[in-house]
C-alpha cells in the first residue's frame, strides 16, 4: 500500500510541478520509466503469489532503471544506442506482459 501511496504522491508532484528534464538525461528517461514498470508489475505479481519482500522490490526497482540505463549510455558510447534502447524497451516489455498475464490470471482464474 505504501509503494502504491509513493506511486500517487510521485505522479501528482510531477504533474504539479512539472519539472525540467535536462537535454542529457532525456533519451534515459522513457527506457528508465519502462524499466521501473517493469518493477512494480513484477511486485504486483509477487504480492499476488504471496511471496512479496519490499527489500527485493527496492533493490529491483534500482538495479532495473540503472542497468537499463547503463545498456543504453553504453550504447551510446559505441554508436548503436537507437539499437540497444529498442532491445531493452523489446526485453522490458516482454517482462511487464508476462507479469501482467499473471496478474489477469490470478485475479480472474483465467
Amino acid at each position: 500500500m505504501i509503494a502504491i501511496l509513493g506511486l500517487l504522491v510521485g505522479v501528482v508532484l510531477g504533474l504539479v510541478l512539472q519539472p525540467d528534464i535536462p537535454l542529457t538525461f532525456e533519451r534515459y528517461l522513457p527506457i528508465a520509466v519502462v524499466a521501473a514498470l517493469d518493477a512494480v508489475f513484477g511486485a504486483l505479481r509477487a504480492y499476488l503469489d504471496g511471496i512479496f519482500d519490499d527489500k527485493v522490490f527496492v533493490v529491483s526497482f534500482l538495479s532495473n532503471v540503472v542497468i537499463a540505463a547503463g545498456i543504453v549510455y553504453l550504447g551510446d558510447r559505441l554508436g548503436v544506442g537507437s539499437q540497444l534502447s529498442t532491445g531493452v524497451i523489446v526485453v522490458l516489455g516482454i517482462r511487464i506482459f508476462t507479469n501482467v498475464a499473471a496478474i489477469r490470471r490470478h485475479l480472474f482464474h483465467a
